[in-house]
């Protein structure tokens, strides 16, 4: 019965021993890893100057003028486009209100897009989220078709499921959805670098300004984009 205590006590020292040799080699591989990067790495994790960034934005307006556009865009044309269950292809629907789309994005050359992806809550949520992105890549690559350039259009976000217009956990056309949002300028436009936000803003959009005929109009069953 006395060897009991003393047992216990080696083997806390064999855990405790172990514990700490773990951790060195962490520490170690820590050490080595900013040792090999550049300098500032662990200070910088990704977001260092963003809280400049957005107060040059927000001093200069362009803040402002970003939502003030975004919010023209979604009166004068559809934003979103519903899917079929379980499908990422673009129905003739989908592809009307995406020539609407085009034909405003044409107009305005200093302007980025982003297309937001949506899913119902029927599957798990790592597939909704993948199809998705899928529907989101779907968008971007008719508006590519239209003579977009993909430079300025940005499927990278997908909510999957997460936020639906209506709340079931059945099918729903309403949530299989894409969203096309204003995401900012373009970097280095001259008219961006010399700050006429405002007549970005307020420049006409003329529907016609850009005839059909000189782009890419195909049938939606050729440009659909499969599961």
């Amino acid at each position: 019965m006395a060897q009991r205590p003393l047992l216990r006590l080696t083997l806390t020292g064999l855990a405790a021993g172990l514990l700490a040799a773990g951790c060195s080699n962490d520490t170690q591989s820590t050490m080595t890893r900013g040792f090999n990067n550049e300098v500032g790495v662990k200070v910088d994790p990704g977001n260092f100057g963003d809280a400049t960034m957005n107060n040059h934005q927000y001093m200069t307006g362009e803040k402002q003028y970003v939502y003030d556009l975004s919010q023209r865009f979604a009166a004068e044309v559809m934003t979103t486009v519903n899917f079929a269950f379980n499908s990422a292809q673009l129905d003739q629907g989908a592809i009307d209100t995406l020539r609407e789309q085009a034909r405003w994005i044409r107009q305005f050359p200093e302007v980025r897009f982003r297309v937001y992806g949506h899913a119902d809550k029927v599957g798990n949520q790592a597939y909704n989220k993948s199809l998705g992105l899928r529907r989101a890549n779907a968008v971007v690559n008719y508006l590519v078709s239209q003579g977009i350039s993909r430079s300025r259009l940005e499927a990278v976000v997908s909510f999957g499921e997460t936020q639906p217009l209506i709340v079931t956990e059945g099918r729903e056309r309403r949530n299989r959805r894409t969203v096309t949002e204003v995401s900012g300028f373009v970097a280095g436009h001259p008219q961006v670098l010399e700050g006429k936000y405002a007549e970005i803003i307020y420049r006409e959009y003329v529907n016609s300004a850009a005839p059909e005929s000189n782009l890419d109009t195909q049938s939606g069953s050729e440009l659909q984009i499969g599961n």
